[in-house]
């Protein structure tokens, strides 16, 4: 494949197909947990790690895979993928696990995760798969990223609060206080709050795909003096 579809491909993941704002798969988790900017970086690179591994692990196996059993084959390798990133987030993560909760075993009948795999992986090479599972991982986690840290923000007045239970102890520090004395916007952090960001981030992300649509359009070009000549010469014959 040239450059040139591996940079599709780019685009198409990050921005112009992105999982959650344009094709609106996974909302689940990605409402769900983007109450607190720890909790989306925590299940965005889970969500990465699985979707670009099983897409290639699709692609390895696509062209030995009988067609009646080719979906719970898939299944299978998703729900493989999401165990071992389970056990490994008990052994070094537990509390942000515990956090987590059903949200990550979710992660096997995540929409985005099978779409990907049925609709690209498998047809095509691990290369091109694997990078395009990493760029729809990486959209759907930057969407959630944004989510969490706007509500967190808006919720709390802070940023990067509880990255301990991440990244360890040298995290602790991480907290970013940016409104003192802040009283806090219940909302943000519910449900409810949740629906209204992706919204708007839905929206913003139309009006920029509009003004780009525009300003991609060829201008007219001004008459020349000739033109006009010819015109006003036709009009008075």
């Amino acid at each position: 494949m040239s450059d040139t579809s591996y940079r599709e491909l780019g685009l198409n993941g990050l921005w112009r197909n992105n999982p959650a704002l344009v094709q609106l798969l996974g909302l689940c988790p990605l409402l769900g947990v983007s109450n607190s900017t720890v909790n989306a970086v925590g299940l965005g690179l889970a969500t990465i790690l699985v979707l670009a591994c099983s897409n290639i692990a699709v692609s390895l196996v696509r062209s030995v895979t009988n067609t009646a059993v080719r979906l719970p084959v898939f299944v299978m390798i998703i729900a493989g993928l999401t165990t071992c990133i389970e056990l490994l987030m008990q052994a070094f993560t537990y509390d942000l696990y515990q956090i987590l909760g059903i949200f990550i075993p979710l992660i096997t009948t995540n929409c985005v995760i099978l779409g990907r795999a049925d609709g690209f992986a498998a047809r095509h090479n691990p290369l091109q798969a694997g990078f395009d599972g990493l760029m729809m991982g990486c959209g759907f986690a930057t969407v959630l990223l944004v989510l969490g840290g706007l509500r967190e923000l808006l919720g709390t007045g802070a940023l990067f609060a509880n990255m301990q239970l991440l990244f360890g102890p040298l995290a602790a520090s991480w907290k970013i206080t940016l409104i003192g004395d802040y009283q806090g916007f219940l909302l943000a952090i519910l449900p409810p709050g949740a629906f209204i960001a992706l919204g708007l981030l839905i929206a913003l992300k139309n009006r920029i795909d509009e003004r780009l649509a525009e300003q991609a359009k060829p201008q007219p070009r001004p008459a020349t003096t000739e033109s006009r000549r010819v015109r006003v010469t036709g009009v008075i014959e």
